[in-house]
Protein backbone atom coordinates (compact mmCIF):
# COMPACT_ATOMS: atom_id res chain seq x y z
CA UNK A 1 0.00 0.00 0.00
CA UNK A 2 1.38 3.40 -0.90
CA UNK A 3 1.35 6.30 1.50
CA UNK A 4 -1.42 8.19 -0.30
CA UNK A 5 -3.38 9.47 2.67
CA UNK A 6 -2.55 9.92 6.29
CA UNK A 7 -5.79 11.13 7.82
CA UNK A 8 -9.55 10.58 7.61
CA UNK A 9 -9.28 7.13 6.00
CA UNK A 10 -12.31 4.85 6.49
CA UNK A 11 -11.71 2.22 9.14
CA UNK A 12 -11.76 -0.63 6.68
CA UNK A 13 -8.95 1.01 4.71
CA UNK A 14 -6.95 2.06 7.74
CA UNK A 15 -3.73 0.15 8.33
CA UNK A 16 -2.33 2.05 11.30
CA UNK A 17 1.30 2.94 11.73
CA UNK A 18 3.03 0.94 14.43
CA UNK A 19 6.55 2.41 14.33
CA UNK A 20 7.75 5.92 15.01
CA UNK A 21 11.12 7.30 14.06
CA UNK A 22 13.12 10.25 15.35
CA UNK A 23 16.14 11.55 13.49
CA UNK A 24 18.07 14.59 14.64
CA UNK A 25 21.36 16.24 13.76
CA UNK A 26 24.03 16.32 16.44
CA UNK A 27 23.10 19.27 18.65
CA UNK A 28 25.34 21.60 20.66
CA UNK A 29 23.60 24.25 22.73
CA UNK A 30 24.79 26.97 25.07
CA UNK A 31 26.48 30.31 25.53
CA UNK A 32 29.56 30.58 23.32
CA UNK A 33 28.82 27.24 21.67
CA UNK A 34 30.40 28.79 18.56
CA UNK A 35 33.74 28.02 20.21
CA UNK A 36 33.01 24.31 19.67
CA UNK A 37 32.21 24.66 15.97
CA UNK A 38 35.63 23.42 14.90
CA UNK A 39 35.43 20.46 17.27
CA UNK A 40 32.03 19.67 15.78
CA UNK A 41 33.42 19.70 12.25
CA UNK A 42 36.32 17.47 13.27
CA UNK A 43 33.85 15.10 14.90
CA UNK A 44 32.08 14.90 11.53
CA UNK A 45 35.34 13.91 9.87
CA UNK A 46 36.36 17.31 8.48
CA UNK A 47 39.99 17.81 9.43
CA UNK A 48 41.58 21.23 9.39
CA UNK A 49 44.94 19.55 8.79
CA UNK A 50 43.74 18.32 5.42
CA UNK A 51 43.18 21.79 4.01
CA UNK A 52 39.40 21.47 4.05
CA UNK A 53 37.65 24.32 2.24
CA UNK A 54 34.21 25.28 3.50
CA UNK A 55 31.42 27.66 2.53
CA UNK A 56 29.54 29.82 5.02
CA UNK A 57 26.07 30.67 3.68
CA UNK A 58 24.65 33.79 5.31
CA UNK A 59 23.29 37.29 4.58
CA UNK A 60 24.71 40.78 4.33
CA UNK A 61 23.21 42.00 7.60
CA UNK A 62 25.00 39.36 9.66
CA UNK A 63 28.25 40.29 7.92
CA UNK A 64 27.70 43.98 8.66
CA UNK A 65 27.08 43.50 12.40
CA UNK A 66 30.14 41.30 12.79
CA UNK A 67 28.54 37.97 13.64
CA UNK A 68 29.97 36.25 10.58
CA UNK A 69 33.49 37.30 11.60
CA UNK A 70 33.05 35.49 14.91
CA UNK A 71 32.29 32.30 12.99
CA UNK A 72 35.00 32.60 10.34
CA UNK A 73 37.66 33.65 12.86
CA UNK A 74 37.15 30.41 14.78
CA UNK A 75 37.32 28.37 11.59
CA UNK A 76 40.39 30.11 10.19
CA UNK A 77 42.25 30.05 13.51
CA UNK A 78 41.79 26.28 13.54
CA UNK A 79 43.23 26.01 10.04
CA UNK A 80 40.12 25.72 7.89
CA UNK A 81 39.95 27.54 4.55
CA UNK A 82 36.67 29.47 4.48
CA UNK A 83 34.68 31.34 1.83
CA UNK A 84 31.61 33.42 2.69
CA UNK A 85 28.56 33.74 0.42
CA UNK A 86 26.28 36.41 1.87
CA UNK A 87 23.54 36.53 -0.75
CA UNK A 88 20.74 34.74 1.10
CA UNK A 89 17.46 36.66 0.80
CA UNK A 90 14.48 36.89 3.12
CA UNK A 91 11.96 34.18 2.20
CA UNK A 92 14.37 32.80 -0.43
CA UNK A 93 13.26 31.87 -3.91
CA UNK A 94 14.46 29.06 -6.13
CA UNK A 95 16.37 31.72 -8.10
CA UNK A 96 18.18 32.78 -4.93
CA UNK A 97 19.41 29.22 -4.38
CA UNK A 98 20.34 28.99 -8.07
CA UNK A 99 22.63 31.98 -7.53
CA UNK A 100 24.34 30.22 -4.65
CA UNK A 101 24.68 27.03 -6.70
CA UNK A 102 26.29 28.99 -9.52
CA UNK A 103 28.74 30.52 -7.04
CA UNK A 104 29.69 27.07 -5.71
CA UNK A 105 30.17 25.54 -9.14
CA UNK A 106 32.19 28.47 -10.45
CA UNK A 107 34.54 28.35 -7.48
CA UNK A 108 34.75 24.64 -6.63
CA UNK A 109 33.31 22.79 -9.62
CA UNK A 110 30.59 20.16 -9.52
CA UNK A 111 32.06 18.52 -6.40
CA UNK A 112 31.47 21.65 -4.33
CA UNK A 113 33.03 22.45 -0.96
CA UNK A 114 34.35 20.05 1.66
CA UNK A 115 31.83 21.31 4.22
CA UNK A 116 29.06 23.88 4.56
CA UNK A 117 27.96 26.14 7.40
CA UNK A 118 24.53 27.78 7.26
CA UNK A 119 24.48 30.81 9.55
CA UNK A 120 21.48 33.05 10.13
CA UNK A 121 17.73 32.87 10.25
CA UNK A 122 15.59 30.27 8.55
CA UNK A 123 16.16 31.81 5.13
CA UNK A 124 19.96 31.48 5.28
CA UNK A 125 19.63 27.99 6.67
CA UNK A 126 17.24 26.81 3.96
CA UNK A 127 19.52 28.16 1.24
CA UNK A 128 22.45 26.28 2.80
CA UNK A 129 20.48 23.05 3.10
CA UNK A 130 19.23 23.18 -0.48
CA UNK A 131 22.62 24.15 -1.91
CA UNK A 132 24.41 21.28 -0.19
CA UNK A 133 21.74 18.78 -1.30
CA UNK A 134 21.63 19.86 -4.94
CA UNK A 135 25.41 19.96 -5.30
CA UNK A 136 25.60 16.46 -3.83
CA UNK A 137 22.91 15.04 -6.11
CA UNK A 138 23.53 17.08 -9.26
CA UNK A 139 21.18 19.06 -11.45
CA UNK A 140 19.07 22.00 -10.35
CA UNK A 141 16.64 22.85 -7.55
CA UNK A 142 13.55 22.16 -9.66
CA UNK A 143 14.69 18.58 -10.20
CA UNK A 144 13.84 17.89 -6.55
CA UNK A 145 10.69 20.00 -6.15
CA UNK A 146 7.52 17.88 -6.26
CA UNK A 147 5.49 17.64 -9.44
CA UNK A 148 3.90 19.47 -11.17
CA UNK A 149 6.10 22.45 -10.24
CA UNK A 150 9.30 20.40 -10.44
CA UNK A 151 10.47 17.00 -11.58
CA UNK A 152 9.90 15.26 -8.26
CA UNK A 153 13.19 13.38 -8.26
CA UNK A 154 14.31 11.82 -4.98
CA UNK A 155 17.48 12.89 -3.24
CA UNK A 156 19.81 9.94 -2.71
CA UNK A 157 22.92 11.58 -1.21
CA UNK A 158 23.34 13.97 1.71
CA UNK A 159 26.71 15.28 0.60
CA UNK A 160 29.61 16.59 2.72
CA UNK A 161 29.02 17.70 6.31
CA UNK A 162 26.61 20.56 6.93
CA UNK A 163 26.49 22.46 10.24
CA UNK A 164 23.71 24.96 10.86
CA UNK A 165 23.85 27.88 13.29
CA UNK A 166 20.63 29.83 13.92
CA UNK A 167 20.64 33.49 14.87
CA UNK A 168 16.89 33.59 15.57
CA UNK A 169 14.73 31.61 17.97
CA UNK A 170 12.04 30.69 15.51
CA UNK A 171 11.89 28.45 12.50
CA UNK A 172 13.70 25.37 13.75
CA UNK A 173 15.20 25.04 10.28
CA UNK A 174 18.49 23.94 11.85
CA UNK A 175 17.04 20.49 12.59
CA UNK A 176 14.33 20.30 9.93
CA UNK A 177 14.41 17.85 7.00
CA UNK A 178 12.57 20.37 4.84
CA UNK A 179 13.68 23.46 2.90
CA UNK A 180 10.98 25.93 1.85
CA UNK A 181 11.46 28.07 -1.26
CA UNK A 182 9.32 30.57 -3.15
CA UNK A 183 8.29 29.90 -6.73
CA UNK A 184 7.80 33.53 -7.62
CA UNK A 185 6.19 33.15 -11.05
CA UNK A 186 3.45 30.91 -9.56
CA UNK A 187 3.04 32.86 -6.30
CA UNK A 188 3.46 29.67 -4.30
CA UNK A 189 5.98 28.09 -1.97
CA UNK A 190 7.31 24.59 -2.38
CA UNK A 191 9.35 22.36 -0.13
CA UNK A 192 12.08 19.83 -0.67
CA UNK A 193 11.38 17.23 1.99
CA UNK A 194 13.96 14.54 2.63
CA UNK A 195 16.24 13.31 5.35
CA UNK A 196 19.05 14.07 2.88
CA UNK A 197 18.18 17.77 3.37
CA UNK A 198 18.69 17.54 7.12
CA UNK A 199 21.95 18.90 8.53
CA UNK A 200 24.57 16.73 10.20
CA UNK A 201 24.84 19.05 13.20
CA UNK A 202 23.36 22.18 14.71
CA UNK A 203 25.28 24.58 16.94
CA UNK A 204 22.95 26.88 18.88
CA UNK A 205 24.59 29.83 20.61
CA UNK A 206 22.15 32.31 22.23
CA UNK A 207 24.75 35.10 22.20
CA UNK A 208 24.07 35.48 18.48
CA UNK A 209 20.40 36.26 19.16
CA UNK A 210 20.81 39.31 21.42
CA UNK A 211 21.14 41.71 18.49
CA UNK A 212 17.84 40.60 16.95
CA UNK A 213 15.45 43.59 17.01
CA UNK A 214 12.35 43.40 19.20
CA UNK A 215 9.98 43.10 16.27
CA UNK A 216 11.85 40.17 14.71
CA UNK A 217 12.30 38.54 18.10
CA UNK A 218 8.53 38.52 18.54
CA UNK A 219 7.75 37.31 15.04
CA UNK A 220 10.24 34.46 15.10
CA UNK A 221 9.08 33.45 18.58
CA UNK A 222 5.52 33.13 17.35
CA UNK A 223 6.71 30.77 14.64
CA UNK A 224 8.43 28.63 17.27
CA UNK A 225 5.35 28.65 19.48
CA UNK A 226 3.25 27.69 16.46
CA UNK A 227 5.48 24.65 15.84
CA UNK A 228 5.13 23.56 19.45
CA UNK A 229 1.34 23.88 19.54
CA UNK A 230 0.81 22.34 16.10
CA UNK A 231 3.03 19.42 17.04
CA UNK A 232 1.13 18.93 20.30
CA UNK A 233 -2.31 18.92 18.67
CA UNK A 234 -1.75 17.02 15.43
CA UNK A 235 -2.59 13.34 14.87
CA UNK A 236 -0.91 10.67 16.98
CA UNK A 237 1.50 8.63 14.91
CA UNK A 238 -0.58 5.46 15.24
CA UNK A 239 -3.64 7.26 13.88
CA UNK A 240 -1.94 7.65 10.53
CA UNK A 241 -1.59 5.18 7.70
CA UNK A 242 1.37 2.88 7.77
CA UNK A 243 3.88 3.39 4.98
CA UNK A 244 4.51 0.58 2.52
CA UNK A 245 8.16 0.59 3.58
CA UNK A 246 10.30 2.63 5.99
CA UNK A 247 11.81 4.72 3.20
CA UNK A 248 8.40 6.05 2.17
CA UNK A 249 7.37 7.09 5.69
CA UNK A 250 6.90 10.88 5.57
CA UNK A 251 9.12 13.14 7.63
CA UNK A 252 5.99 14.61 9.26
CA UNK A 253 4.77 11.41 10.90
CA UNK A 254 2.48 12.33 13.80
CA UNK A 255 2.96 13.03 17.48
CA UNK A 256 4.44 10.60 19.97
CA UNK A 257 4.92 10.65 23.73
CA UNK A 258 8.43 11.97 23.11
CA UNK A 259 7.33 14.84 20.87
CA UNK A 260 4.57 15.72 23.33
CA UNK A 261 7.15 16.18 26.09
CA UNK A 262 9.17 18.50 23.87
CA UNK A 263 6.02 20.44 22.91
CA UNK A 264 5.03 20.96 26.52
CA UNK A 265 8.47 22.23 27.50
CA UNK A 266 8.67 24.43 24.41
CA UNK A 267 5.32 26.09 25.10
CA UNK A 268 6.42 26.79 28.67
CA UNK A 269 9.85 28.17 27.70
CA UNK A 270 8.58 30.34 24.87
CA UNK A 271 5.50 31.78 26.55
CA UNK A 272 7.38 32.53 29.80
CA UNK A 273 10.43 34.16 28.17
CA UNK A 274 9.19 35.95 25.07
CA UNK A 275 7.97 39.11 26.80
CA UNK A 276 11.38 39.65 28.42
CA UNK A 277 13.29 38.78 25.25
CA UNK A 278 11.26 41.26 23.21
CA UNK A 279 11.26 44.12 25.70
CA UNK A 280 14.78 43.55 27.09
CA UNK A 281 16.75 41.94 24.30
CA UNK A 282 20.06 41.94 26.20
CA UNK A 283 18.70 39.52 28.79
CA UNK A 284 20.78 36.47 27.88
CA UNK A 285 18.86 34.17 30.20
CA UNK A 286 15.61 34.99 28.40
CA UNK A 287 17.34 34.69 25.02
CA UNK A 288 18.67 31.27 26.03
CA UNK A 289 15.20 30.20 27.09
CA UNK A 290 13.81 31.35 23.76
CA UNK A 291 16.43 29.53 21.69
CA UNK A 292 15.97 26.36 23.72
CA UNK A 293 12.19 26.66 23.39
CA UNK A 294 12.48 27.09 19.63
CA UNK A 295 14.70 24.00 19.44
CA UNK A 296 12.29 21.91 21.50
CA UNK A 297 9.31 23.21 19.52
CA UNK A 298 11.04 22.23 16.30
CA UNK A 299 11.89 18.76 17.59
CA UNK A 300 8.20 18.34 18.36
CA UNK A 301 6.50 20.17 15.51
CA UNK A 302 8.88 19.24 12.73
CA UNK A 303 8.72 15.56 13.68
CA UNK A 304 5.01 15.31 14.46
CA UNK A 305 4.13 17.67 11.61
CA UNK A 306 3.20 21.24 10.86
CA UNK A 307 -0.40 21.51 9.73
CA UNK A 308 -3.16 23.97 8.81
CA UNK A 309 -1.54 27.18 10.04
CA UNK A 310 1.62 26.62 8.02
CA UNK A 311 -0.40 25.47 5.01
CA UNK A 312 -2.31 28.76 5.00
CA UNK A 313 0.78 30.85 5.75
CA UNK A 314 2.67 29.90 2.59
CA UNK A 315 0.22 31.41 0.06
CA UNK A 316 0.03 34.57 2.19
CA UNK A 317 3.79 34.90 2.51
CA UNK A 318 4.48 34.25 -1.14
CA UNK A 319 1.89 36.68 -2.52
CA UNK A 320 2.33 39.50 0.00
CA UNK A 321 6.02 38.97 0.89
CA UNK A 322 5.34 38.88 4.62
CA UNK A 323 7.77 37.44 7.14
CA UNK A 324 7.01 33.80 7.86
CA UNK A 325 6.96 34.28 11.63
CA UNK A 326 4.50 37.16 11.62
CA UNK A 327 2.29 35.28 9.18
CA UNK A 328 2.20 32.27 11.50
CA UNK A 329 1.49 34.59 14.44
CA UNK A 330 -1.40 36.20 12.60
CA UNK A 331 -2.98 32.92 11.48
CA UNK A 332 -2.54 30.80 14.61
CA UNK A 333 -5.60 32.15 16.50
CA UNK A 334 -8.03 31.25 13.70
CA UNK A 335 -6.34 28.01 12.64
CA UNK A 336 -4.60 25.95 15.33
CA UNK A 337 -6.44 27.62 18.21
CA UNK A 338 -9.71 28.21 16.39
CA UNK A 339 -10.77 25.76 13.71
CA UNK A 340 -8.76 22.84 15.11
CA UNK A 341 -10.06 23.03 18.69
CA UNK A 342 -13.07 20.89 17.78
CA UNK A 343 -10.73 18.00 16.92
CA UNK A 344 -9.82 17.36 20.57
CA UNK A 345 -11.09 20.00 23.04
CA UNK A 346 -9.49 18.32 26.06
CA UNK A 347 -6.04 18.57 24.46
CA UNK A 348 -6.59 22.28 23.84
CA UNK A 349 -7.56 22.75 27.49
CA UNK A 350 -4.03 21.57 28.27
CA UNK A 351 -2.64 24.11 25.76
CA UNK A 352 -4.67 26.89 27.37
CA UNK A 353 -3.30 26.02 30.80
CA UNK A 354 0.27 25.86 29.47
CA UNK A 355 -0.23 29.37 28.12
CA UNK A 356 -1.34 30.55 31.57
CA UNK A 357 -5.12 30.41 31.40
CA UNK A 358 -7.18 29.80 34.54
CA UNK A 359 -9.79 27.19 33.55
CA UNK A 360 -11.22 26.11 36.91
CA UNK A 361 -14.99 25.82 36.82
CA UNK A 362 -15.23 25.95 33.03
CA UNK A 363 -16.71 23.36 30.74
CA UNK A 364 -14.31 21.58 28.42
CA UNK A 365 -15.05 23.59 25.29
CA UNK A 366 -15.08 26.93 27.12
CA UNK A 367 -11.75 26.07 28.71
CA UNK A 368 -10.30 24.98 25.37
CA UNK A 369 -11.25 28.31 23.83
CA UNK A 370 -9.12 30.07 26.43
CA UNK A 371 -6.03 28.96 24.51
CA UNK A 372 -6.89 31.38 21.73
CA UNK A 373 -7.58 34.20 24.18
CA UNK A 374 -4.27 33.67 26.00
CA UNK A 375 -2.33 33.53 22.75
CA UNK A 376 -3.89 36.78 21.51
CA UNK A 377 -3.20 38.42 24.88
CA UNK A 378 0.45 37.42 24.53
CA UNK A 379 0.62 38.98 21.08
CA UNK A 380 -0.94 42.19 22.36
CA UNK A 381 1.61 42.35 25.19
CA UNK A 382 4.44 42.11 22.66
CA UNK A 383 2.97 45.15 20.89
CA UNK A 384 4.60 44.40 17.53
CA UNK A 385 2.40 41.62 16.11
CA UNK A 386 -0.22 42.59 13.48
CA UNK A 387 -3.80 42.36 14.72
CA UNK A 388 -4.84 40.23 11.77
CA UNK A 389 -4.32 39.64 8.06
CA UNK A 390 -5.76 43.03 7.25
CA UNK A 391 -3.11 44.87 9.24
CA UNK A 392 -0.43 42.39 8.19
CA UNK A 393 -0.76 42.92 4.44
CA UNK A 394 -3.97 44.80 3.68
CA UNK A 395 -5.78 41.51 2.98
CA UNK A 396 -9.54 41.87 2.64
CA UNK A 397 -12.60 39.76 1.97
CA UNK A 398 -11.88 40.04 -1.76
CA UNK A 399 -8.61 38.13 -1.34
CA UNK A 400 -10.02 35.24 0.66
CA UNK A 401 -11.18 32.96 -2.16
CA UNK A 402 -7.82 33.07 -3.99
CA UNK A 403 -5.93 32.33 -0.77
CA UNK A 404 -8.26 29.44 0.08
CA UNK A 405 -7.86 27.92 -3.39
CA UNK A 406 -4.08 28.20 -3.22
CA UNK A 407 -4.02 26.59 0.21
CA UNK A 408 -6.05 23.56 -0.80
CA UNK A 409 -4.44 23.11 -4.20
CA UNK A 410 -0.80 23.55 -3.21
CA UNK A 411 -0.49 22.54 0.45
CA UNK A 412 -1.87 19.01 0.70
CA UNK A 413 1.46 17.89 2.18
CA UNK A 414 0.58 19.91 5.29
CA UNK A 415 -3.20 19.67 5.20
CA UNK A 416 -3.06 15.90 5.45
CA UNK A 417 -1.36 16.38 8.84
CA UNK A 418 -4.22 18.51 10.14
CA UNK A 419 -6.39 16.97 12.86
CA UNK A 420 -9.55 18.18 11.06
CA UNK A 421 -10.22 17.77 7.32
CA UNK A 422 -10.13 21.09 5.49
CA UNK A 423 -12.15 21.93 2.39
CA UNK A 424 -11.74 25.02 0.26
CA UNK A 425 -14.87 26.49 1.86
CA UNK A 426 -13.41 25.79 5.31
CA UNK A 427 -10.16 27.53 4.36
CA UNK A 428 -12.08 30.57 3.12
CA UNK A 429 -14.00 30.82 6.40
CA UNK A 430 -10.77 30.54 8.40
CA UNK A 431 -9.10 33.28 6.34
CA UNK A 432 -12.11 35.52 7.04
CA UNK A 433 -11.79 34.76 10.74
CA UNK A 434 -8.10 35.73 10.61
CA UNK A 435 -8.66 39.13 9.01
CA UNK A 436 -9.08 40.65 12.48
CA UNK A 437 -7.87 38.88 15.63
CA UNK A 438 -8.64 41.90 17.77
CA UNK A 439 -9.84 45.44 17.27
Amino acid sequence: MSYDRSVSAPDHELQPETVWHLQMPQIRFGRDAVEELCFQLADLGVSADGGAHGLVVTDENLVDIGHVDRVTDHLEDAGYDVTVWDGAEREPSIENVDTCLEFVRENEGEAGYDFYVGFGGGSCIDVAKTTRAVIANGGQVLDYIAEPTGEGEALTDSGPPLVLMPTTAGTGAEISPVAILSVEEKEIKEGISSNHVRADAAVLDPTFTTTLPAEMSAKTAMDALGHAIEGYTTHPFDGLLRASDPESRPVYAGRTELTEMFSEKAIDLLSSNVRTAVHNGDDLEARSGMLKGALFGAIAGLTAGASLCHAMAYPVGNRYHTYHGETIATLTPATTLGYNVASDPERFVAVAEMLGAETDGMGTREAADQARREYVRLQQDLNVIPSGLNELAGITEEDVDWLATQTVETQQRLLRCNPRPVTEADAADIFRDALYNWE
